[in-house]
């Protein structure tokens, strides 16, 4: 029988490898477009010289109703996020945060036309509404925009270094930008490839395939093995524009294999280690402390929306 695992993340971030809800790929799959020879590949340092990690972070400030006496009670909530840069001079052996960019919205459902007030606070609050009336598709649409501004500024950053973008991003620049995914909800390869990846030994990654669809390709790397890890352990998948080169791809591909395990997390500093890059949680930490006090912005919100008392 096979073995069971504990797996090696803090319960609280969810699992890696979340192999209950594991579901086929939508679209086209090709894993030809390398080679049909799959086997584990050595990642190449070719030297690059500057490198820059883009992640955003995001917080619920607020949930809304909006007390319609027609329509009944309609739900709506205040966000703040945060995207950042950490950029990396390997030459000099030195990074730095930078690019910080502070955004607020208010998301309203049910397409309203209401307006949230304003707030003593700064950024101000902007307001958007979507037609859905459902709380999770509230928290989405505050997720797409910061998926955006990270697509963003990672493509600005492009313009100066090799950029890894923490996560999936809903566009992807034809630039020097790979997403990292930490987690695996689809299973995007037939088990006779998926046996490459388990195989995989630490700064290797799989040939590339395409995810048609999504006019992107994708190739899994190692990051590291942990003492009681399954055959998945320290896997990440990456993402590059599907409108690179194909040349370009493959040394960007290389380039990851030998780079990410450099920057992977040890599971006694971080709760989602190795994946959770070392660069990346040092960011989440700094992006944290730009959104504000969580307490003083809720005060805020809440004064905005009184009523002045009569006198």
């Amino acid at each position: 029988m096979a073995r069971i695992f504990v797996e090696s993340w803090s319960p609280e971030y969810g699992a890696p490898l979340d192999a209950a809800t594991l579901a086929p790929a939508e679209g086209s799959v090709d894993d030809t477009v390398e080679t049909s020879a799959w086997a584990p590949r050595d990642g190449i340092d070719d030297g690059v010289e500057r490198v820059a990690f883009v992640d955003g972070v995001r917080r619920i400030d607020a949930r809304l109703t909006i007390d319609d006496h027609e329509d009944g009670p309609v739900p709506g909530l205040c966000g703040t996020f945060v995207v950042g840069a950490v950029h990396w001079s390997r030459d000099a052996a030195r990074s730095e945060v930078a690019d910080e960019q502070v955004q607020r919205w208010a998301v309203l459902a049910g397409g309203r036309a209401e307006i949230f007030p304003a707030v003593d606070i700064q950024p101000p609050y902007e307001t958007v509404t979507i037609p859905d009336r459902d709380g999770d598709a509230l928290v989405h649409a505050l997720q797409t925009r910061m998926r955006a501004a990270e697509g963003r500024l990672a493509a600005r950053v492009a313009d100066e270094a090799f950029v890894f973008a923490d996560g999936p991003l809903n566009e992807l620049p034809p630039a020097q930008v790979v997403g990292t995914i930490k987690s695996h909800r689809v299973t995007y390869l037939a088990p006779e490839r998926g046996a490459i990846v388990a195989a995989l030994g630490v700064g290797q990654r799989t040939p590339l395939f395409t995810i048609g669809d999504y006019r992107r390709y994708s190739w899994y790397v190692r990051l590291a093995r942990l003492p009681g890890g399954h055959s998945w352990t320290g896997i990440v998948r990456c993402e590059a524009s599907g409108q690179l080169p194909m040349t370009e791809v493959v040394a960007i591909a290389d380039r990851t294999a030998a780079l990410l395990p450099w920057v992977a997390s040890e599971p006694h500093i971080d709760p989602r280690a190795p994946q959770n890059l070392v660069p990346i949680g040092a960011l989440e930490r700094q992006l944290r402390h730009r959104m504000g006090d969580p307490g003083l912005v809720y005060r805020a919100l809440r004064e905005a929306v009184t009523e002045p008392r009569a006198s």
